[in-house]
C-alpha cells in the first residue's frame, strides 16, 4: 500500500530507466532541506560510488550547499537505513540504497518511501552499469512531488564589473555543460590532447591525472573557500589562499586539455585584489559548481572496465593466484 504524503516530498526520477521514487524531507538538517527544496526542479548526470558502495549520488545545482550548516549528522554514513537521502557539502545529493564500506560522517535530509525501495535497487544497478561499462549517460530529475519537472542552474552576481563578466561566462559553461559531456572532456576521454600531454603517446595516465586534480580543485580547495568565506575568514587571508591553492592544479589541467578551466582561473585570479567578501562568494561558488560539474563528466566518461580484470583477494585467498 502507498503511504499517503504529508509534510514535503520530492520525486527522484530517473526518465530513462522508468524509474521514479518518492521521498520525505523529514525535518533533519532543515537548513540543508530548505536549500533543496528551493533549488526544485532541476536535472542533472547520475552518478554512482566508485569505491563506497552503493550509493547514488550527482551534483546539485545549489551553491549554499558548499557551506549551509547541518544540525544533524550520522557519525558513519554505513549505519543509515538504506534509501536516506543526504545533502552533502561536496554540492551533492546522495541516496545509499544498499551496503557501503566507506566510515564517513553524513547529513541525512529525508528518506526513500518504502514501497519504492526495489524501484532504487533497479536504478541502482543500472546507474553502476552505466558509470562502469555502457557510458551511456543517465540524467536524473529532482522535482517536488506531484508538480512538474523542469530544470535551471543559478546564476551569481558581482558588483564589480569583471567578476560579473567572469560570473556570466562561466554560468553559460556550466549551463553547456550540465546535461551533455562538455566538448574538452569528451575529447581528452577519446585521445585529442593537443598539448600532447601523456607520456609516449598514452591517455590512460593523463586521464586519472585529471580526474585526481579535478575533484579536489572543487571539492575542497573551491568548497573550503566557500566555507572560509561565510565563516569569517578576513578578505585578504581568503586572498592569499586563493592564490596558493588554486593557480598551480588549474594550469596542470589546462596543459592536459581543461583549457577554458584554466581561462578562467587566471581571469579569477586578475580580479581578486578588487573583490569584497561578497562578490569572492559569488565567484568561487559558481567556479566550484563548474568544476563539480566537469567532475562528475569525467568520473562517468573515465575507462573504469579497463582494470576489470583486477579484483579484490577475500580472507585466505593467495596473492598471485591465477
Amino acid at each position: 500500500m502507498t503511504s499517503a504524503l504529508s509534510g514535503r516530498h520530492i520525486e527522484i526520477s530517473w526518465p530513462d530507466l522508468g524509474v521514479t521514487v518518492t521521498a520525505e524531507l523529514d525535518g533533519r538538517n532543515p537548513e540543508l532541506a530548505d536549500a533543496l527544496w528551493e533549488a526544485l526542479p532541476y536535472q542533472s548526470l547520475q552518478g554512482h560510488a566508485l569505491i563506497a558502495g552503493q550509493h547514488l549520488y550527482h551534483a546539485a545545482p545549489i551553491p549554499s550547499l558548499l557551506h549551509l550548516s547541518a544540525s544533524t549528522r550520522i557519525a558513519d554514513r554505513r549505519e543509515a537505513p538504506d534509501g536516506t537521502v543526504f545533502c552533502s557539502g561536496l554540492q551533492h545529493l546522495g541516496i545509499k540504497y544498499g551496503t557501503l564500506t566507506e566510515p564517513m560522517p553524513a547529513t541525512p535530509v529525508g528518506r526513500i518511501r518504502e514501497e519504492d525501495m526495489p524501484a532504487l535497487l533497479e536504478a541502482g544497478k543500472a546507474v553502476w552499469d552505466s558509470v562502469y561499462s555502457t557510458k551511456k549517460p543517465i540524467l536524473v530529475e529532482v522535482r517536488r512531488a506531484g508538480a512538474e519537472g523542469g530544470h535551471s542552474i543559478p546564476l551569481l552576481t558581482a558588483a564589480d564589473p569583471e567578476a560579473n563578466r567572469l560570473l556570466q561566462d562561466v554560468y553559460t559553461a556550466t549551463e553547456r555543460a550540465w546535461l551533455t559531456a562538455p566538448e574538452e572532456l569528451a575529447g581528452l576521454h577519446a585521445g585529442v590532447i593537443p598539448s600532447g600531454a601523456g607520456s609516449f603517446e598514452t591517455v590512460l595516465p593523463t586521464l586519472l591525472f585529471v580526474n585526481g586534480e579535478t575533484r579536489p580543485l572543487g571539492y575542497a580547495t573551491y568548497g573550503g573557500l566557500a566555507r572560509a568565506t561565510v565563516q569569517g575568514m578576513p578578505i585578504e587571508s581568503l586572498r592569499h589562499m586563493a592564490r596558493l591553492l588554486v593557480g598551480v592544479p588549474a594550469e596542470f589541467l589546462g596543459y592536459c586539455g581543461l583549457e577554458q578551466l584554466w581561462s578562467f582561473t587566471q581571469r579569477f585570479l586578475a580580479c581578486l585584489d578588487r573583490l569584497d567578501r561578497d562578490d569572492f562568494l559569488s565567484v568561487v561558488s559558481q567556479l566550484a559548481l563548474y568544476i563539480n560539474c566537469l567532475g562528475g563528466w569525467n568520473l562517468h566518461l573515465y575507462p573504469w572496465d579497463t582494470g576489470d580484470h583486477l579484483r579484490q583477494l577475500r580472507a585466505g585467498e593467495p596473492v598471485g593466484r591465477p
